[in-house]
């Protein structure tokens, strides 16, 4: 016999035997995965899910709001019509560069700062401008909803005898004595609600078991055949 001829039927065994390796090294894990029972996996999401929601929330600092407000004030020339109009357009000048440009002065926050945690909402029915401002600490988010309606309310006085409207601070900002951020309860509730539908979809997504793993799938009947009227016995 040639000798290279049997060295090469050697290799070819041994590749033979060699290639379903990492086919038996993830049948266990396959195994596994099918026999966990579907309420087991459920728990284990939600599980999962609430402590990680939990220590998010336990983790994150906590974040305090507070709100100001200035309404749109006319004069003896205009309309309340025309003061609702500009308090809409006031709210969206609020969080510009030009307004908070003066209130980083009265705020002590550089203006990255302001244009991150400072917004503004109107009303529909009502010319009133709300400015909310978020930080840290509560004392820093009333600084700086203040310090925005201040601004604001000098940016409009500079133009009231063109637009017959005056802009006037309504409320100022009350100190929050709670956070505004969600509590580790309510972030932990999120999380086990997000857990348990992730341990819904991996339900949907588990292999099934075939015949491989020692149990055979049920067999389904046919579909019967109706039975000819004209066939002769």
């Amino acid at each position: 016999m040639n000798p290279m001829t049997s060295t090469t039927e050697s290799q070819a065994s041994q590749a033979s035997q060699a290639s379903p390796a990492p086919a038996t090294r993830r049948r266990p894990v396959l195994r596994r995965l099918r026999s966990l029972s579907p309420s087991l996996l459920l728990v284990a999401g939600a599980l999962a899910g609430g402590l990680a929601g939990g220590a998010y929330g336990a983790l994150t600092p906590p974040a305090y709001s507070a709100t100001a407000y200035v309404v749109a004030v006319p004069t003896g020339k205009s309309d309340p019509q025309a003061a609702l109009g500009l308090a809409q357009a006031y709210g969206r000048v609020a969080t510009q560069l030009a307004v908070l440009g003066d209130a980083q002065v009265w705020a002590g926050v550089p203006v990255s700062t302001l244009r991150e945690n400072v917004r503004s909402a109107t009303s529909p029915d009502a010319p009133m401008v709300a400015v909310t401002a978020t930080a840290a600490r509560p004392d820093l988010a009333v600084d700086m909803a203040d310090a925005v309606t201040r601004a604001l309310t000098r940016h409009a006085g500079r133009t009231k005898n063109a637009t017959q409207v005056e802009l006037q601070r309504f409320s100022r900002a009350v100190r929050p004595s709670e956070p505004s951020s969600a509590p580790p309860a309510l972030t932990g509730l999120v999380g086990a609600s997000a857990g348990g539908l992730l341990g819904g979809l991996a339900l949907l997504v588990r292999p099934r078991r075939t015949a491989a793993d020692g149990t055979l799938p049920a067999a389904v009947p046919g579909p019967a055949t109706a039975a000819d009227p004209h066939r002769r016995p």
